[in-house]
């Protein structure tokens, strides 16, 4: 194929990236945005691979492979392990990039290798193998593996920095001494899992999406680092766009949670010393039944429903629907109020309401339902914790200080359907559960509103 040409399609695939992530900011073009970017892949692979000389029988037993393994992904995934599943794809996506970096310098002759080559092939072995280890330790929080917790010791911090220096080291002699890249290469790689794992193990389960975006921005870099090995335009191009929009996505992330950067990868808390205990807090708190909840809906004018990961984990996405539906049919106006970090992952609740089919124009963004959520007749939380806990607004101590939250505790009446009165990942009490205008209904979110809605439909 003609340099011209090919050079002239990669910008095609470059378009429809770009095309794609736009699509991806808004849930009603989401879908649209990933055949896209889909689109602009398959574009991007099959420009490359023609005209080059290669043994097609490994391509294609590759490509029929992963086929089946991301069919399979895709129609037995649950909604609710979205956030494992991304991390898993931006661990392979590291993975492959310390894999084909490491290829191409060891099918080269050192000398054939130029300076910026080879500082880009240090670049994609020390971050795809961050990512990697890194992303699969994220795995195993996410899944709450047993094996795999918040796991600190003292001078871990340096001993970071110290693995970071020994790969940095590495990396220099690749670039100054060509003849030493092979073996410095693997070692460096070697070294760089272990310090993905370090990097992440320490961090707390509040605080995944974030390290969720940014270990999604990192695979990026690993990718653009390996198209300047490759000399391919696409994959910079691919890659720049991933790093980059990881990096904005973290940035949200990190001010939805009024939390730094460093203090979430180093996982540092706001002073918690004036928090008071959960004996104290939850003297006052009353419980209430399905037809409680029901009477008061049959009532209400304007009803809001805060999910949460308990919501995810109870699988109760469809019969919140139905729930919505059954208060829509009798006039009600009901409205979905979503916090950017509630769930596991960037947009958890957004892609688990779109699964149950709840119209998009009924999702609230936190800024958006709290300027109206005085106007609010019964507000259910669904499984939410941290992200609606008032302490955050008034506890300066508090480990959420300052954090925005939905502000459900304006409601005239506050609905929390949980399991139990246990706290949220910050690990502190919820005054909100015991205030004046809320109520407990106990047990799990399905069960619980697939009670509320039969009881609204038999009223």
């Amino acid at each position: 194929m003609p340099e011209d040409l090919r050079n002239l399609l990669y910008l095609v695939a470059a378009g429809l990236f770009i095309y794609g992530l736009k699509g991806l900011t808004h849930p009603r073009t989401a879908v649209r945005g990933n055949l896209y970017g889909a689109l602009g892949m398959l574009l991007a692979v099959v420009v490359t691979l023609i005209g080059l000389d290669f043994e097609p029988t490994l391509i294609i037993v590759g490509i029929a492979v992963g086929a089946i393994i991301g069919g399979l992904l895709a129609f037995t995934i649950q909604m609710t392990a979205m956030p494992q599943l991304v991390a898993l794809f931006n661990g392979f996506g590291g993975g492959a990039s310390v894999l084909v970096a490491g290829a191409y310098l060891t099918q080269q002759a050192p000398t054939d290798v130029s300076m910026d080559a080879m500082a880009a092939a240090a670049a994609s072995g020390l971050i795809g193998a961050v990512t990697f280890s890194g992303s699969l330790v994220a795995f195993g929080k996410l899944q709450e593996l047993k094996f795999i917790k918040d796991f600190r010791f003292p001078g871990q911090q340096l001993m970071n920095v110290g693995l970071t220096v020994v790969c940095l080291g590495l990396s220099a002699l690749m670039v100054w001494q060509p003849g030493q890249a092979i073996w410095s290469y693997w070692l460096m790689s070697a070294i760089a899992l272990g310090l993905g794992v370090f990097l992440v193990v320490s961090i707390g389960g509040a605080d995944m999406p974030v390290v969720i975006a940014l270990l999604n921005s990192y695979s990026g870099l690993a990718a653009a680092a390996t198209g300047f090995v490759l000399s391919n335009t696409v994959l910079i191009i691919a890659g720049s766009l991933v790093g980059a929009s990881g990096v904005i996505l973290t940035r949200f992330m990190c001010v939805a949670m009024n939390r730094s950067l460093p203090a979430v990868l180093f996982g540092t808390l706001a002073p918690s010393g004036s928090s008071a205990g959960a004996d104290e807090v939850y003297r006052t708190v009353k419980s209430t039944s399905a037809d409680e909840v029901a009477m008061m809906l049959e009532t209400a004018r304007r009803v809001v429903i805060v999910p949460g990961y308990g919501m995810a984990v109870a699988q109760a996405q469809h019969a919140v629907r139905d729930l919505s539906n059954a208060l829509a049919a009798k006039g009600v106006q009901v409205e979905f109020g979503i916090h950017p970090v509630a769930g596991r992952m960037p947009g958890h609740m957004n892609v688990l309401l779109a699964e149950a089919d709840i119209p998009y124009d009924a999702l609230k963004e936190m800024e958006e339902i709290n300027s109206e959520m005085d106007q609010v007749d019964v507000a259910i939380v669904l499984g939410a914790n941290d992200v609606v806990n008032p302490v955050a607004r008034t506890d300066p101590g508090s480990p959420i200080a300052g954090m925005p939250i939905i502000d459900v505790d304006k409601a005239r009446t506050v609905v929390v359907i949980k399991r139990s009165l246990s706290p949220g990942f910050a690990g502190i009490p919820n005054p909100l559960f015991a205030a004046q205008n809320a109520l407990m209904l106990y047990g799990d979110g399905k069960k619980a509103v697939v009670e509320i809605t039969k009881a609204l439909q038999e009223g």
